[in-house]
């Protein structure tokens, strides 16, 4: 097996962390806020099942890739030996690619981004306790931080996003625009906006062209880390930044994943950790911290291996979007999220897929294989 290396080098010699779970301080209410972040996402499933008749993601409703690959794990040095990784091997994928609104929104009001990989055949005790289970879930986001520091501010950001929930589209269209233009003035003087992007503004770009991240840590068996995907063939890369135009087009990320696959036999991803090497810097609680890469850079652990296919269809919708749930609390003990954020979604993801497995009358497993993935 190929020797996989860290794509740059390392910045000083200091040594990653070790993993304490005394790291953890969760606030005095944090069930209490909790709660009400599970309450927030039901209604917007509610609202979302009572205008289309389907039950949808409370988050991330809509996909715009379906994708089967495989990640080929490599030989690598201890401190990376960790985990799914601690040894080489290859294992089936699914990568979803969607954006965040709990609604089926036209892609002309532009939001972030999100890839979610699920990982099968992996070995290990699992943090769901099921003996069956042999999955690995890493849910990403394109913006390297969260940007609420805690539970208690996400939910306050969620309360904005469902209180749009039954919003017409048309102003969400032009809700979006006015967004956008917003952002391009704040970049051009050399800033960036999440809330701008978050509530609509996020530039019209290649959904193929980003890098995706965990924005909140995980354990990295005996470590911390946090968790990105990032293109690394070159037709990929390319996309980083190219503008891509979907109005009148209502699915045209979708139609663009589309193309991509049918022209491309084979695409690349590099599966990247950042080791945490100090909870100065590194903070666990507060997800809102970028980590320096001057301190610890990212560095690559696996390739996601991605043939030509048919990138999306209803098939594949009705196996993924309808039949899966990707969670960061599907997988192993020694991948344990971490932190205020990663908590509170333990319970907003389980009760999220429950209310949409109820809503359309069939029940959710993690898969064993992919036999029967559609082609």
């Amino acid at each position: 097996m190929e020797r996989i290396y860290p794509t740059e080098p390392l910045m000083h010699s200091t040594q990653p962390i070790r993993y304490d779970p005394a790291f953890e301080v969760p606030e005095p209410d944090e069930a209490e806020t909790t709660a009400a972040i599970v309450d927030t996402l039901r209604a917007i499933s509610r609202k979302t099942f009572e205008d289309g008749g389907h039950g949808l993601r409370s988050v991330h409703a809509k996909s715009h890739g379906l994708l089967r690959g495989e990640l080929v794990v490599g030989d690598l040095p201890p401190a990376l030996a960790q985990g799914i990784f601690a040894r080489p091997g290859r294992h089936p994928a699914v990568l979803r690619l969607s954006t965040t609104p709990g609604d089926l929104l036209d892609d002309s009001v532009s939001t972030p981004r999100g890839a979610a990989l699920k990982v099968l055949g992996v070995t290990g005790p699992q943090l769901s306790g099921e003996a069956g289970d042999t999955t690995q879930d890493f849910v990403l986001v394109d913006s390297p931080a969260f940007l609420s520091a805690n539970a208690k501010a996400f939910l306050r950001g969620l309360k904005l996003v469902a209180a749009t929930a039954d919003r017409g589209p048309g102003l969400k269209k032009v809700l979006s625009a006015v967004l956008r233009g917003a952002e391009r003035v704040v970049e051009r003087l050399g800033g960036e906006s999440g809330t701008l992007k978050g509530l609509g503004g996020h530039p019209e770009t290649h959904i193929l062209g980003e890098t995706f991240y965990s924005q909140a840590p995980v354990r990295y068996g005996d470590h911390v880390a946090k968790v990105a995907l990032s293109p690394r063939s070159p037709w990929l890369r390319a996309l980083a930044g190219a503008a891509l135009d979907v109005n009148g087009k209502p699915d045209g990320l979708r139609e663009a994943v589309l193309a991509f696959f049918a022209e491309h036999p084979l695409s690349e991803w590099d599966l990247q950790v950042q080791l945490n090497t100090g909870l100065d810097d590194m903070p666990i609680e507060d997800a809102s911290v970028l980590w320096p890469v001057s301190l610890s850079p990212y560095t690559t652990v696996a390739t996601l291996a991605v043939p030509g296919q048919v990138a999306w269809s209803a098939a594949r919708s009705e196996v993924v979007d309808d039949g899966m749930a990707f969670s960061p609390w599907h997988g192993l003990e020694a991948h344990r999220p971490l932190g205020s954020i990663m908590r509170v979604r333990h319970a907003a993801y389980a009760a999220s897929a429950a209310q949409r497995a109820h809503q359309n009358g069939r029940s959710l497993c993690e898969p064993r294989s992919l036999d029967n993935f559609p082609d």
